[in-house]
């Protein structure tokens, strides 16, 4: 069992001021994964403190300084890739060979896509005979959640390092390991000392602690929408700006008459990717009635086929989800999908055949499922897709508005119809026959999945504050 028992503080790694052990378990084993320390607020004081020092120099470098850093972090990084993907498939379940392509390989790409916007950004604009200038926000806390581990972390730090912040991250004590990796990968770059600073913990000890401190700017929060409900209420007496990236029920419309060999697989592919651990995945499959009950014996087979197994294993398997919790809530659900009446067409409650340990679930579909069903309302985050008719594309934008979330929203078939959906869909991000994420494209949601953005420039500009210089000024470079 792996431990790392300290915090990095100010460029160094120092013992926690009275935090308590924790050990996270394995979701494939249920056994001990790894070991930290909980940090506590005396923790959060001192690295403010080191991160408030560091920003009166690091917020006067050039960008050639910063993009000179961030190569040197991109070079650091690659040579950890490994090491980060072992721990994500260790401590949330996440099979080896997606957490060594597409969980650690998003980190090395949110920092190239940082250094690519740093390059291109514009600091100054002039507007009639003034100018605008945009300036690092100051000390930012960063909240991060465990189902992408690097994803998370480094679409913040990489926009931070860029912006001129300085900044304490805390990433959930579900899968913790892959932050100090990650911290030990800014140590070797030479980050100057307080400008990236690690404090585990959990959300009461350190996440609250974070939200309230009067020395931190700003609070960039990704995780659920009842936990970014407290962040924000926490941070609301200390005026800080708080950007939220939060849950998601997104729609995946497949348009009437679409060949449903072309529609289906992408959905499918998105909700099991990560054991349906995203919050952008397309978990509500919208299709016309005409269509609904052979998508639905197509996509029972899907899933039917899927394997499911040991993250540590190469192969086209699903792992566990990430903790007893969350199987217990996914189990809940499922159960309640029955007994609301919804059509278990494969799946259901209970561990998948041939597997009495962990954390598992079997890959489950339900059709006919109705807007006021709990299925079609919560985040089940699992590998569990629902399948709902409707009537016209009036219906489908209806159904598909239907939640309180709005991060992603999904069309496939004709681009010409689908293009006439794009407008009506309240999401952050619209997928028209595509599926994967665009990192240097804004990244955030509607109505209860967020505010603010994350990615490319708009992840820059999310860390910097605006300034009006007003009369005879000539901006430095920056």
């Amino acid at each position: 069992m792996k431990s790392y028992p300290r915090n990095y503080i100010d460029g160094q790694w120092v013992e926690s001021q009275g935090g308590k052990r924790h050990t996270v378990i394995n979701p494939a084993t249920e056994g001990p994964a790894s070991e930290i320390v909980l940090g506590t607020p005396a923790d959060v004081d001192a690295a403010v403190i080191a991160a408030r020092r560091a920003f009166e120099s690091f917020s006067q470098t050039t960008r050639e300084d910063r993009i000179a850093l961030i190569g040197r972090v991109i070079e650091a990084y690659k040579a950890r890739i490994p090491d980060i993907a072992e721990a994500i498939a260790t401590e949330m379940g996440c099979p080896i060979s997606t957490a060594s392509t597409a969980q650690a390989g998003s980190g090395l790409g949110h920092l190239g896509q940082a250094l690519a916007s740093l390059t291109a950004f514009e600091f100054s604009e002039t507007i009639g005979d003034n100018v605008v200038v945009r300036e690092p926000i100051g000390v930012v806390g960063l909240i991060t959640p465990w189902n992408w581990p690097m994803n998370q972390i480094v679409a913040k730090v990489g926009p931070c390092l860029a912006a001129g912040c300085t900044m304490i991250l805390k990433p959930s004590e579900e899968a913790p390991s892959s932050a100090a990796i990650f911290a030990e990968v800014m140590e070797a770059a030479g980050v100057p000392a307080g400008v990236f600073n690690l404090v585990q913990g959990d959300g009461p000890g350190v996440g609250t602690a974070l939200a309230r401190h009067p020395g931190i700017d700003m609070i960039s929060f990704t995780g659920s929408t009842r936990a970014g409900i407290m962040v924000a209420k926490n941070a609301a007496d200390t005026v800080k700006r708080v950007a939220q990236e939060l849950g998601g029920k997104s729609p995946n419309i497949i348009l009437e008459g679409t060949p449903l060999d072309k529609a289906l697989p992408g959905g499918v592919g998105g909700v099991l990717l990560n054991s349906g651990q995203s919050c952008v995945a397309p978990t509500r499959m919208l299709v016309h009635v005409s269509q609904h009950d052979e998508a639905a014996r197509m996509v029972g087979q899907m899933f039917a086929e899927k394997p499911v197994g040991d993250p540590m294993q190469e192969g086209p398997h699903i792992g566990p989800v990430v903790n007893k919790a969350q199987w217990d809530k996914i189990q809940g659900l499922i159960q309640q999908g029955i007994d609301e009446g919804a059509t278990l067409v494969t799946g259901g409650t209970g561990r998948p055949d041939g597997l009495d340990r962990g954390y598992y679930v079997k890959p489950t579909v339900f059709a006919n499922v109705t807007p006021e069903m709990t299925i079609a309302q919560e985040e089940i985050f699992g590998p569990v897709l629902v399948i709902m008719p409707y009537q016209d594309e009036a219906d489908a934008v209806r159904i598909a508005n239907d939640t309180p979330y709005g991060l992603g929203a999904y069309i496939a078939g004709d681009p010409a119809r689908a293009s006439k959906l794009v407008g009506k869909l309240r999401a952050g991000a619209v997928f028209v026959n595509a599926g994967g994420l665009a990192m240097d494209m804004p990244f955030g949601g509607y109505k209860q999945s967020g505010n603010g953005r994350e990615f490319g420039k708009f992840g820059i500009e999310e860390f910097l504050e605006v300034k009006a210089v007003i009369g005879t000024y000539q901006p430095e470079a920056v």
